[in-house]
């Protein structure tokens, strides 16, 4: 199969799907309402309550949700050839994630921006809201500590990623600082935004060996110590002056390089060396030990359907959108784009030969085993001037391959280094965006769960609870990323992670059957994919205690995923609850209303 078959039909399907699917479920479904003031108006502060335009909107929650999931996901899913990986990217983002992130950034939207524990409480019950900020709590820390290990070892030693990464903080500053005075000049503010961002990924390169390179090298311990003191900063400032306006610029690399990576896989047009199934569906995998289901879906993650979207959704973004109507751009379109990332780099994992990425992807030890012939590989690591075999975690076989591509095209043949590194730098930045945006999140989360006890801490505008919450998430992520403990839970990120997207459907549920007075057609838009993700998470969380931790007596991850399973029980059998309350209570009030019809 030919990669530029697989773009022309992602692309077609994810443009009908927002057009027609993303269409009713906002008209029909939701109702939205344009007349309706949102929260970003109705509690305008300046700080956190800003109302943005939409495409600033979009830029901040698509660059906050990208993260590595749907770079590194769809990589590592490949490992079942590209069959498995494209239905679901499709099938679960249209169905599953897209509406996900509409719901939920809906639902906060028309709870006055409140997280989403709180969201449950009122939709659920306060069992269930509990539930869920405890959830959440666990799920963010992980999230954010496992990421920033991600830019730790592409930032680490590398001093044009660092330059680069670091510019865009001042840069973002300038820009927030021009749209805030003049709304109106936005246009000139992103043109000179990322026209100083394209210089200093173009400068970048020249400055290793110099003073500037000197100052921006940092070893790994500087890079951990300095991306929690960055995070600190983009949650406790005014959103407008450092968080909306960095998202926002970088969106438009991220969406500028995907871009440049479908043209390039267009004008190339490689064939998908990966077969559409390898033998290891079934499980056994050098890198996935799991049977493709439940699997694909819990590796995937990001790229479909993601609960960290939820915490996006009810946190920063819902404080920003202008007007209801631009919830389907914002949500349901974010989500698609993410998509359409997720296709790219898996088209990037399986243009290359089936012998050399698992090569990459596995141990020394393991893929001696697999008795498969390497074919590119060691020309490859020639090329990028680094041995690629054992790289694994699923980064470095993206920039691999997204450097092949490029450096196929006409006069860059003796240019894959350079590409390789652009890549590595390309992905530090595709996931800080959720770091920094993550812990804003994880501040707002901290302050309605302890806000229960100090009601003070609930006041966004109370400067030392804003602060104090801020240190607080800063210290537990960054104590997790500095000692390096993080490693041994990062396996429970994409249990967790889908758990929660699918406690975020069942709360939209609710809400769509009280809006709708029982209506269970409209019920099924989010309860249909929440059968399937928490029956796959569970049935994943199940298999990986018994056959990997139990095994290896790991049962500090034992203990959590029971954990995290079993909070999600709790919510299910509330929301399975309140469900029946809802719609026993509108049936009777339709036979209440045939009766009076009748008399």
């Amino acid at each position: 199969m030919s990669a530029l078959t697989l773009i022309i039909a992602t692309a077609c399907i994810l443009i009908l799907a927002y057009r027609f699917y993303g269409g009713f479920v906002a008209a029909k479904v939701l109702t939205l309402d344009p007349a309706r003031k949102t929260p970003a108006h109705e509690f305008n502060n300046g700080t956190d309550y800003v109302p943005m335009n939409k495409w600033v909107a979009f830029g901040h929650h698509f660059a906050a949700i990208a993260a590595a999931g749907p770079l590194v996901g769809p990589i590592l899913a490949a490992q079942f050839g590209y069959l498995p990986g494209t239905l679901w990217l499709l099938i679960g983002a249209v169905l599953g994630g897209a509406v996900h992130d509409m719901v939920v950034l809906f639902a906060s939207v028309r709870h006055k921006g409140q997280s989403l524990s709180e969201i449950a409480k009122e939709e659920i019950g306060p069992i269930a809201g509990f539930a869920v900020g405890l959830a959440i709590l666990f799920t963010i820390t992980i999230t954010m500590a496992g990421l920033s290990l991600v830019v730790v070892h592409a930032l680490k030693e590398n001093p044009w990623g660092t330059f680069t990464v670091g510019m865009t903080i001042p840069i973002a500053m300038v820009v927030g600082l021009i749209i805030k005075a003049r709304p109106d000049k936005l246009r000139e503010a992103t043109i000179l935004g990322m026209g100083l961002i394209i210089l200093a990924v173009a400068f970048g390169p020249y400055i290793k060996g110099t003073w500037i390179g000197h100052l921006f090298t940092l070893s790994e311990t500087g890079v951990k110590l300095a991306l929690p003191i960055y995070a600190f900063f983009a949650a406790a400032l005014p959103v407008w002056f450092l968080l909306a306006p960095r998202d926002y610029l970088s969106s438009y690399m991220k969406i500028g390089t995907i871009g440049a990576l479908a043209l390039g896989i267009i004008f190339v047009n490689p064939i998908l060396q990966m077969p559409a199934v390898t033998q290891f569906i079934n499980g056994g995998g050098p890198i996935i030990k799991g049977p493709v289901w439940p699997f694909v879906s819990i590796t995937i993650a990001c790229g479909a359907i993601s609960g960290f979207h939820a915490l996006v959704g009810s946190g920063t973004t819902p404080k920003m959108i202008d007007s209801e109507k631009d919830i389907l751009l914002v949500g349901f379109g974010g989500m698609l784009m993410e998509t359409f990332v997720g296709m790219m780099a898996l088209i990037a994992a399986c243009v290359l030969q089936p012998g050399d990425y698992f090569a990459i992807n596995s141990a020394p030890a393991v893929f001696a085993k697999l008795n498969m012939p390497i074919v590119d590989l060691n020309h490859l690591s020639q090329l990028v001037g680094m041995d690629l075999a054992g790289r694994t975690g699923g980064a470095v076989s993206l920039a691999v391959g997204m450097a092949s591509i490029f450096s196929s095209l006409p006069g860059m043949d003796h240019l894959m280094s350079y590409w390789y590194n652009f890549a590595i730098l390309f992905e530090a930045v595709f996931i800080l965006t959720a770091i920094d945006a993550g812990t804003r999140v994880a501040r707002y989360i901290v302050q309605d769960f302890f806000g229960q006890v100090i009601p003070k801490l609930k006041d966004n505008d109370w400067k030392p609870g804003v602060i104090g919450s801020s240190v607080l998430v800063c210290f537990l992520w960054g104590y997790l990323l500095y000692g390096g403990d993080i490693a041994t839970v990062w396996p429970l990120f994409g249990v967790s992670n889908q758990l929660l997207a699918s406690l975020a459907l069942a709360i939209g549920t609710s809400l769509i059957l009280r809006r709708s007075n029982g209506n269970i057609l409209y019920g099924l838009v989010t309860a249909i994919p929440m059968v399937y993700l928490f029956a796959s998470v569970m049935t994943a969380g199940y298999w990986t205690i018994v056959n990997q931790y139990l095994p290896a007596n790991n049962y500090l991850n034992t203990v959590l995923s029971s954990i995290m399973m079993g909070l999600s029980v709790i919510v299910m059998g509330d929301a399975l609850i309140k469900w029946y309350s809802i719609i026993k209570s509108a049936s009777k009030t339709k036979v209440g209303q045939e009766v009076s019809k009748s008399l």
